[in-house]
């Protein structure tokens, strides 16, 4: 799972400091505890946006799933339900 916050909204409180970052494609960096090598970001360099590993937050409230890689490729036994999109929830109506 995977939270995107803007960048400048995200600040680094562990003990471990901001992410140790390593280049996986020209145009993406994926950051890394300095402590225990745990993968918890990934940033791509024309972007405003960082997405978190879900499971590294302290607080996953309001964290609820709008979208799904793949999910018309999932197994026929696999049921997905996501939440509104807050975005498309938020549009003006027409």
């Amino acid at each position: 799972m995977w939270v995107g916050f803007r960048k400048d909204g995200l600040t680094w409180t562990g003990p471990g400091g901001e992410p140790m970052w390593y280049a996986t494609w020209p145009t993406l960096r994926r950051g890394f505890c300095p402590r225990c090598g745990t993968h918890l970001v990934s940033l791509a360099d024309d972007s405003d946006m960082i997405m978190v590993t879900g499971f590294s937050l302290d607080d996953r409230s309001g964290t609820d799933p709008v979208g799904h890689s793949y999910r018309d490729e999932a197994v026929p036994w696999i049921t997905i339900t996501l939440a509104p999109d807050p975005q498309l929830s938020a549009a003006p109506s027409q």
